[in-house]
């Protein structure tokens, strides 16, 4: 549903974005993370056709970017970090505005307004002036515009900031429902524990290049290690640890646990348990520790600082 192969945007001597390649299954989430300056509103804006690729090339909905911007515009929504919003109308009439915008009829446009102003607790506000909306409620109303012309594909740039988590929740559950019909989102975000709820797949940006792009586990296996399961038992592991050394890798051990790492739990971890059991081990407990996308961005971006920096040092030389 989202395609791209090399795009890249130079701005005079500075490229914002380089070289990036995605591709985005219907009904799938992408999570992009990276700091501000890093490139992602500058995809966005490719992506939508708003900005021309210096080179490459991206198709939205089957679309290229370049050759059909109508189409690719019709067929996403986008929620961007300025929502533009004309703050003298009343939410009513905006949404009905933005609806003629896009041709929908009116009893359907109506509906579908009513409809998501529902979903996202904001009734109450039709008749209200947008500049009496609080920050929330603004972000949900753009969230709403975005909706409002039913899209295959949206793009969201930061969706739930300066919501209360109540609304985030909102946000949250109706991004995981519409992906169940076939809807397909790009979100950029700095919410690292609501991109591990949300996507599919992670992208990590940095200085306009995507540095990781993988599911969760992938990329946790990939920059953190296989994955970190802990063993306690009723007494001291006196040297059991040996019996499993054929199993396991272990990282730390205390009197009566242990932590250790497998490529394969659920292969495993039965075997361990079974063995175990023949040696008269009493367990108390086995479970994974669970890993964060915080450990794993954070070590994405260090192990990049060290390529940039040992690139840059051979540069000088």
């Amino acid at each position: 549903m989202i395609e791209a192969h090399e795009l890249t945007k130079d701005f005079s001597d500075f490229r914002a974005v380089d070289r990036i390649s995605l591709n985005i299954p219907a009904g799938s989430v992408l999570a992009v993370l990276g700091p501000n300056g890093a490139g992602k509103t500058t995809t966005v804006r490719m992506l939508t056709s708003i900005l021309q690729p210096t080179s490459g090339w991206a198709k939205v909905a089957g679309y290229d970017v370049v050759q059909y911007p109508e189409q690719v515009r019709a067929s996403v929504g986008v929620l961007t970090e300025q929502h533009g919003l004309y703050e003298r109308m009343k939410a009513e009439a905006y949404l009905d505005f933005f609806g003629e915008v896009y041709h929908i009829p009116t009893a359907v446009r109506r509906k579908r307004a009513l409809d998501l102003m529902e979903r996202f607790g904001l009734t109450f506000a039709l008749k209200k002036q947008l500049g009496e909306y609080s920050k929330g409620m603004k972000q949900k109303l753009a969230l709403v515009r975005a909706m409002l012309h039913d899209p295959p594909v949206l793009l969201l740039d930061e969706p739930t900031s300066a919501m209360d988590p109540q609304s985030a929740k909102l946000v949250r559950d109706a991004i995981i429902e519409l992906q169940r019909d076939q809807r397909t989102f790009l979100i950029t975000t700095h919410n690292l524990a609501e991109a591990q709820l949300l996507a599919d797949r992670i992208a990590i940006i940095r200085g306009g290049r995507i540095i990781a792009n993988d599911d969760f586990d992938g990329l946790a296996r990939q920059f953190v290690g296989d994955p970190l399961m802990e063993l306690r038992v009723r007494q001291p592991l006196n040297g059991i640890s040996k019996d499993l050394a054929d199993l396991m890798t272990v990282e730390e051990t205390g009197e009566n646990w242990l932590r250790y790492r497998v490529v394969k739990p659920s292969e495993t971890n039965p075997d361990i348990v079974r063995r175990l059991v023949g040696l008269g081990v009493d367990i108390v407990s086995l479970s994974p520790l669970t890993q964060t996308l915080e450990e794993i961005y954070l070590q994405v971006v260090k192990e990049d600082e060290s390529k940039q920096g040992a690139g840059n040092s051979e540069a000088l030389r």
